[in-house]
């Protein structure tokens, strides 16, 4: 019965190590490495600005401007006098954006000139551009030069992320 119970002993362990050789033969390592990029770009700007419309005798202050900001002077001679400037937006990043705020204010000043814009359009798709305008006017009911002469617009428009 010894005996038997040392053949028994002797088969499982060897059994044992057959299953053990057995499961590193078919094991296998796999190695999983992975790399994330951002190839996104943001880049919404100002492009352009052109004088539309002006008056006889009006100076449009030669409009200056960089990817973010514009600065116009117009000079208005009299009443009824306008000067429209169109403003070119343009979207030539790869994330489409939408309008976050759109704000313009006139700051203290004539009452006499005043500002009106366009609406802007909510959403710019990548690669898409749009235009507003900005238009300058000096009341045409205006019966007198005014003491103070002149006025400025503030204004922001930020484009967020879609």
């Amino acid at each position: 019965m010894k005996n038997k119970k040392n053949i028994i002993m002797g088969t499982l362990l060897i059994v044992i190590l057959l299953m053990a050789v057995g499961y590193s033969a078919f094991a296998t390592q796999l190695n999983i490495n992975g790399t994330a990029e951002i190839t996104g770009e943001w880049n919404v700007k100002i492009t352009n600005i052109v004088t539309q419309e002006i008056s006889e005798g009006c100076d449009d202050g030669d409009p200056q401007y960089d990817d973010t900001k514009i600065t116009f002077t117009p000079k208005l001679q009299k009443p009824g006098d306008i000067i429209v400037y169109e403003i070119t937006i343009k979207n030539a990043g790869t994330i489409d954006a939408t309008i976050g705020t759109a704000i313009f204010k006139e700051e203290e000043g004539s009452t006499a000139i005043s500002y009106e814009t366009t609406e802007l359009k909510n959403e710019l798709k990548a690669g898409e551009e749009t235009t507003f305008n900005v238009k300058v006017k000096y009341d045409s009911k205006s019966t007198e030069v005014p003491e103070v002469k002149t006025k400025t617009l503030t204004g922001i428009v930020e484009y967020v992320q879609k």
